[in-house]
């Protein structure tokens, strides 16, 4: 079955939050499909405590005080969110509203479509190993959506960034056996997950073998071994149930790029009134867009936000007239963010 919805924003960094935001306003709630496990795009996967200067009114936040701060601006309007989902294809239907699949099975019915996608949809570094993508999904993962479907089987982890480590701290009391693999003894994740993985290691409850990956063993078409090479040059055989690759993320415009959208390189065409793409009732904000002047900073994708808000409102309901009104004074604004004024005569000081 389809959800139908007035508006699905494909991305959940700082500008698709935003974008919620903007459609709120106007009485449009939205459903939020992002490819990563949580919100916050580049702003919380990347560098989540790199100070940002150039919001106004905040001379200075952390990437990730942004990210909280906007989930907290748009509490009101109740988004939608579908973590782990990449939108695979999307494809105009009769009616004029768009049909999206995601990579879950999930699909949607939208009237108008949002790409917030900031640098494109994040995408796993993969192995290398020649055959091995024949086992994505069944032997191999990049990614969890379901924790449970590792319970007491035997797991190689592979990775040394705090992915890797939340997992490996995550599945090992439940998994049958829990090996982490990484080229080097030291580790990009929080010093405490370090930490207790190094205590799990001690209590006997895992193990942690320093190496990289050189084969893999498969029995009547199943992913059986991992082959990894020691530092000394020895090749260690290492049984597994499952296989679990951290590696870190690169992004890639992914299957936007098969969306009949006019593409710049790795960007989207959009006119500067509406932020619309060459198909009408899909636009574009943030880094993902492209026009003449253009200027990747979320204060250019939160106006951006803001405008194809209104021209989206124009799609939904042709030739009504989309009123301005102010957050400020519009009671309708107070209402929807659920704010008031106390007045004097209603006991206010």
């Amino acid at each position: 079955m389809e959800t139908e919805t007035d508006a699905l924003i494909v991305g959940a960094g700082p500008c698709g939050l935003f974008q919620v935001f903007e459609l709120g306003l106007l009485g449009i709630r939205a459903h939020v499909v992002d490819s990563m496990p949580r919100v916050g795009g580049q702003c919380s996967e990347l560098y989540p405590d790199k100070p940002i200067y150039d919001i106004p009114a905040i001379p200075v936040c952390s990437a990730q005080e942004l990210v909280d701060n906007l989930l907290k601006q748009i509490a009101p309007f109740e988004p939608q969110f579908h973590l782990g989902h990449e939108v695979q294809s999307l494809q105009v239907q009769a009616d004029g509203r768009f049909l999206l699949e995601t990579s879950g099975g999930l699909r949607f019915l939208a009237r108008t479509v949002f790409i917030a996608g900031g640098v494109g949809s994040f995408q796993p570094r993969r192995m290398r190993l020649k055959g091995i993508e024949a086992f994505e999904e069944r032997g191999l993962y990049y990614r969890v959506y379901d924790p449970k479907q590792f319970h007491g089987r035997h797991l190689v982890i592979m990775g040394g960034g705090d992915s890797a480590l939340d997992w490996v701290i995550e599945l090992c009391d439940t998994a049958a056996s829990m090996v982490l693999v990484h080229r080097r003894d030291d580790f990009r994740a929080a010093p405490a997950s370090v930490a207790k993985m190094h205590a799990l290691c001690e209590a006997g409850k895992m193990r942690f073998v320093q190496g990289q990956s050189e084969g893999f063993e498969v029995d009547d078409d199943r992913l059986v071994a991992l082959s990894v090479r020691r530092p000394d040059d020895t090749v260690e055989r290492l049984p597994l149930d499952a296989l679990l690759v951290f590696w870190g993320l690169a992004p890639k415009l992914g299957p936007i790029a098969d969306w009949g959208l006019d593409l710049n390189r790795k960007t989207i065409n959009v006119d500067t009134e509406k932020f619309q793409t060459n198909v009408p009732g899909i636009f574009a904000v943030g880094d993902i867009n492209y026009y003449p002047g253009k200027k990747k900073l979320i204060l250019s994708g939160f106006h951006e936000a803001a405008l194809a808000a209104f021209a989206a409102k124009e799609h939904i309901n042709p030739g009504k007239r989309v009123h301005l009104q102010y957050t400020t004074t519009s009671p309708i604004m107070h209402e929807r963010l659920g704010v008031g004024r106390k007045t004097a005569e209603e006991g206010g000081d």
